[in-house]
């Protein structure tokens, strides 16, 4: 890892819902870290060091609902459009006028989006795990319910409220640690055994996580800050994300289809279901994502892409962030 330039700053600032939190290291062209589920800042704590040796001010944030950030009660405040409001909030009061945006998992949605709406604000867009998928096609929760036949798929499942809260927090670190584990390329279930993503008839997705093994990236020390977050926090900031995914394809209804011209940068893991699933989103990329610059997916890696391959991450982002032309910074 490299030498930090400069200590890891807390700070929160105002935004739109209240306030967001955010970590920050180094000094130069702001580049903003977005996360997804279950996570937070602290998953972008190997980038954060290496963003900054490089050259640049790397934040990462706590998304609306989570850390230390505001949890607005309704689902609606998690749309899409709000948390690209927030991080255009998180631009200005750190008094920059624009920043490059680099998200995983729901982060890259939301950092496509944010440059797909406020291009003027953010000018170039990395993407990890998540390929960028224009909106289009059936409502989303509908296509949610047509999938896995008699099983249910998770995202359905998360979005009922209290439902997965009910199975979450009566041991938070028990179940991230088995969530972490099914998704990580050393500990995810084999061939043939029942899939974590989906869950049958009064069933939990528990039922399919590992229950004995922990993925090499991840400490105990590790799991311990992530748990303790959403024991504190509770699981409904987080899970609210996936309630606000019809209201999505309702207010993107006048970017149907819409690429992100801005230069980007994609990064998925081989074993990932995010990069199978959605192969014909990255096949698409000549046409969605005109100003790719390059798209990388990462042998034998699983969901956990920037802490599962910390250095080969790193070295991919700042590689790309250095290639970049200066208006883009």
């Amino acid at each position: 890892m490299p030498v930090p330039t400069s200590p890891l700053v807390h700070r929160v600032v105002p935004a739109p819902a209240g306030r967001v939190h955010l970590v920050e290291q180094g000094s130069g062209p702001l580049v903003l870290l977005v996360h997804g589920f279950p996570e937070g800042w602290y998953c972008w704590r190997h980038q954060l060091p290496a963003i900054a040796a490089a050259g640049y001010r790397a934040v990462a944030v706590d998304v609306r609902g989570y850390g230390r950030s505001s949890r607005p009660a309704d689902p609606d405040a998690y749309r899409v459009r709000e948390l690209v409001d927030d991080a255009v909030a998180v631009v200005e009061a750190l008094g920059e006028r624009t920043a490059v945006v680099a998200g995983h998992d729901w982060g890259s949605s939301v950092a496509s989006n944010a440059a797909l709406l406020r291009p003027d604000v953010f000018r170039a867009v990395a993407m990890l795990g998540v390929p960028y998928a224009p909106r289009g096609g059936p409502r989303p929760s509908t296509v949610f319910a047509s999938m896995g036949g008699d099983e249910e798929f998770y995202v359905s499942y998360f979005q009922e409220p209290g439902r997965a809260e009910a199975e979450i927090e009566p041991d938070v670190r028990g179940w991230l640690a088995g969530f972490y584990a099914a998704l990580s390329a050393d500990t995810m279930p084999g061939h043939g055994a029942p899939s974590p993503y989906f869950t049958g008839p009064g069933g939990t997705l528990r039922e399919r996580f590992p229950a004995d093994r922990r993925p090499a990236w991840l400490t105990d020390a590790e799991l311990d800050v992530f748990a303790g977050e959403f024991e504190r926090t509770g699981m409904s900031g987080a899970l609210a994300r996936y309630r606000a995914v019809d209201r999505d394809w309702e207010d993107l209804a006048a970017y149907d289809g819409a690429p992100v011209t801005q230069p980007s940068l994609f990064i998925g893991g081989e074993l990932d279901a995010s990069t199978t699933w959605m192969a014909d989103a990255i096949d698409a990329f000549p046409v969605t994502l005109p100003g790719l610059v390059s798209s990388h997916i990462l042998k034998g890696c699983g969901h956990w892409v920037q802490q599962e391959r910390p250095e080969e991450t790193n070295r991919l982002l700042t590689d790309w962030l250095a290639a970049l032309p200066a208006a883009a910074c």
